[in-house]
């Protein structure tokens, strides 16, 4: 049996929203299987949400640059928030997507290899940020889109930054619905696009929190309930699904249906998510939890 950690709790409280000791219950049911603690929260009614949110673990910018048809994100990291909102440091990441954006390179490799003013290449200039600033400055990911219609990026702040490219439509919604992607996130852009293991999964688990009453109902009854339930899931973890966040009174697909443009690429960065950062104070109010 997997040993039930205050750091596997705590994973698991993030991830449900369920309560410390619930959690414990949880890993300690399905002998610490994350997955199936998680499943055995929503079934028993415990979770808020499997929310599995990105953790980060690192400071910096995603530093946008867009051109002749296309655009491109850049991850730069640094080690504190202090030198991310530095105005050096907010130009030499804009300096290194525009030199990324010229150089044409479509993945991370590329990107540190791409020319740059006053030195080497992209990476050696990080380096000598390194060596300038005192902090280790990383540049970690790149995303590139190239398209012949409509395209636009957003940064949020420079934590958050997205591309969108359409066929059809204008700039100005390719804009609008970047910002939608940056503020909402959603996982898939249209209902096609989920899983049929997803949709499995949450049919199971609306069947488990349905009453024995409403199970009771007729066969084409329940399943009209249950495909209620699960098109208003399929339409939260969809794009075009979503009430769109310039105008809630519409979602994101019937405004493109009215313009008449298709969603071609999305794509959404956010600082340093994906690297865990250990918050020592809260696995000792776990591990002080788990005690009593």
């Amino acid at each position: 049996m997997t040993a039930i950690t205050a750091k596997l709790v705590s994973e698991l409280r993030e991830r449900s929203g369920a309560g410390m000791m619930d959690c414990k219950k949880a890993l300690v049911e399905n002998n610490g299987d994350i997955e199936a603690a998680v499943e055995y929260l929503r079934k028993t009614g415990l979770a808020k949400a499997d929310k599995k949110a990105d953790r980060v673990a690192a400071e910096g910018r995603i530093a946008t640059a867009q051109a002749n048809g296309k655009a491109v994100l850049v991850e730069v990291n640094s080690e504190t928030d202090f030198v991310a909102k530095a105005p050096n440091f907010i130009q030499f990441t804009n300096e290194i997507a525009e030199a990324v954006l010229a150089s044409g390179a479509t993945d991370i490799d590329a990107a540190k290899a791409a020319a740059f003013p006053g030195a080497d290449n992209v990476e050696s200039a990080a380096k000598a940020q390194t060596a300038t600033i005192g902090e280790k400055i990383e540049v970690r990911r790149v995303a590139h889109v190239a398209n012949d219609g409509p395209l636009a990026t957003y940064s949020h702040g420079g934590k958050i930054g997205v591309i969108v490219a359409l066929k059809g439509g204008s700039e100005e919604l390719a804009k609008g619905i970047a910002m939608h992607v940056a503020a909402m996130n959603p996982p898939h852009i249209k209902p096609e696009h989920v899983p049929a293991e997803f949709v499995a999964k949450e049919k199971e688990i609306a069947l488990s929190q349905m009453t024995e009453k409403d199970k009771a109902k007729p066969a084409d009854i329940l399943e009209k309930i249950i495909s209620g339930k699960i098109n208003k899931i399929v339409s939260e973890v969809t794009l075009v699904g979503q009430p769109y966040v310039l105008d809630t009174n519409t979602t994101v697909g019937d405004v493109l249906k009215k313009e008449g443009a298709d969603v071609v690429a999305v794509v959404r960065l956010a600082v340093g998510e994906g690297i865990e950062k250990v918050q020592e104070d809260y696995l000792a109010e776990v591990a002080k939890a788990m005690q009593g």
